[in-house]
C-alpha cells in the first residue's frame, strides 16, 4: 500500500471554528460527503454516532477519495455490512463488568467507563454499540456503586478511566472524580484514554490538565491518534500544557487500511508521538467490531509492518502490536519474532538482524 504521509494544508484557525458536524446533512453542506450518498449514509448515521469536531473537519481534503482523515471520522456505506465474525462487544466488556461502568478483566487494574459520549466519533470504533450521545454519564447511584466496588478490591493498583471518551467531562466533574481516586489508598496509578488533546486541542487549557491530575498518585494519560496530520500546532499544545501539568504521555493507535498502514505513515506517527513527548504504548489491530471489516488487514500484514519498524525507528518509537482476544480473554502481544530455533531449553537460536540476515545464537 502506498505511502499517505503528504501534508495537507491545516486551514486558519478561524476557519476551524464553528459547530461539530453531527448528521450527515452537516457533512453534505460542509462539503465533506456527496449530496447523492446521502442514502446510504444516512442509514449508517441512524445506527451509529456521527460528529466531527471543527479541528477534524478542518483537515479533512475533500478532493481526496482517499482521504485517511475522511477515513477515520466521516461516515461509509461499508459500514452497513456486518460480517458473521464481527461482534457487537468485541472485545467483552460485558462478561467482566460486576457493576455498571467498572471492567475488572486484570486482577490488578480495573476500567472506569465515566461517560458513553465523544467528541468524535471514530468509524472503526469497537464500543460503536454502546457509545453515542444517548448515553448516560455514570453518576449519582452508579457512580457511588462503581466506587464502593473500586474501594473494595485492595488488589486493583492501576484505575483506567475512559467511555466514551472522558475527557468531554467539565473541570468540576473531573475534579470531583480525581478527589474520589485520590480517597483509594490502594490504588497508585490512574490513566486517563482520550483523544480530546487531538480533535479538540482548545479544551486542554493549563487548568484543565492540571485537573486531570490525581493527588499522591502517579498519572498517565493514553493519547489515541492514527495519523500524523492529526498533530497539527493546536494539538502539539494540548499535549505540551498535558506533559507540562506531570502527566506522563503514552500512544493508542489502531492500525487502519487506508489510513496508516505502511511503512512511511506509521513511522511518521510514531516520531510525532515521541517529539510531542508521547512515548508509543499500543498499536491495536482493529477489533471486530461490527460494519469495520473495510479497515481490517491480516495480522501477518500487521506483523510484517510492526517488523519493518524495528532496527529503522529509534527504539522510543516502536509500539507494542497488541490482539485484544475476541470475547474477552484479554490482550496479547503479537508483533513478529526475531529469534527462532529456542523453544527446547538449552538450545541455542537463530536471530534474525534489521535487515533480514541470520545470525546462530549459542546454547546456554
Amino acid at each position: 500500500m502506498s505511502a499517505r504521509v503528504s501534508v495537507f494544508p491545516v486551514r486558519p484557525a478561524a476557519e476551524a471554528e464553528g459547530a461539530s458536524l453531527r448528521n450527515v446533512d452537516a457533512l453534505v453542506e460542509r462539503g465533506l460527503v456527496a449530496a447523492e450518498a446521502r442514502a446510504p449514509l444516512d442509514a449508517v448515521a441512524r445506527r451509529y454516532a456521527v460528529s466531527l469536531t471543527p479541528a477534524v473537519a478542518a483537515l479533512i481534503d475533500p478532493s481526496d477519495p482517499a482521504d485517511p482523515m475522511a477515513r477515520q471520522f466521516v461516515p461509509d456505506a461499508a459500514e452497513l455490512v456486518t460480517a458473521p465474525e464481527e461482534l457487537a462487544d468485541p472485545i467483552g466488556d460485558a462478561a467482566h463488568s460486576p457493576v455498571e461502568g467498572v471492567v475488572h478483566r486484570y486482577p490488578d487494574r480495573a476500567l472506569l467507563k465515566l461517560v458513553h459520549a465523544c467528541p468524535v466519533y471514530c468509524r472503526f470504533c469497537f464500543r460503536r454499540e454502546m457509545v453515542g450521545p444517548g448515553g448516560d454519564a455514570l453518576t449519582g447511584e452508579k457512580l457511588d456503586a462503581a466506587f464502593a466496588y473500586l474501594a473494595a478490591r485492595k488488589e486493583i493498583w492501576e484505575v483506567v478511566m475512559t467511555g466514551g471518551d472522558p475527557l468531554i467531562l467539565s473541570a468540576r466533574r473531573v475534579r470531583e472524580i480525581t478527589a474520589r481516586l485520590a480517597g483509594l489508598d490502594h490504588v497508585k496509578v490512574t490513566r486517563w484514554h482520550t483523544r480530546v488533546p487531538m480533535v479538540q486541542p482548545e479544551r486542554i487549557t493549563a487548568d484543565y490538565a492540571r485537573a486531570l491530575l490525581v493527588p499522591g498518585k502517579a498519572s498517565y494519560l493514553a493519547v489515541h491518534a492514527n495519523h500524523p496530520r492529526e498533530f497539527t500546532p493546536a494539538a502539539r499544545a494540548a499535549l505540551a500544557r498535558l506533559a507540562d501539568a506531570g502527566h506522563v504521555l503514552i500512544s493508542q493507535s489502531v492500525l487502519l487500511k487506508g489510513v496508516n498502514a505502511d511503512v512511511a505513515t506509521l513511522s511518521a506517527l510514531m516520531r510525532a508521538f515521541v517529539e510531542n513527548r508521547v512515548k508509543p504504548y499500543y498499536l491495536h489491530h482493529p477489533d471486530l467490531a461490527p460494519g469495520t471489516g473495510h479497515f481490517r488487514l491480516s495480522l501477518a500484514e500487521g506483523q510484517a509492518l510492526v517488523k519493518s519498524l524495528r532496527g529503522h525507528l529509534s527504539g522510543l518509537c516502536q509500539p507494542t502490536y497488541i490482539l485484544d482476544i475476541p470475547g474477552g480473554a484479554g490482550k496479547i502481544p503479537v508483533g513478529p519474532a526475531f529469534l527462532s530455533g529456542c523453544e527446547t531449553p538449552g538450545s541455542g537460536g537463530v536471530a534474525e538482524d534489521r535487515d533480514g540476515r541470520l545470525h546462530a545464537y549459542p546454547p546456554a
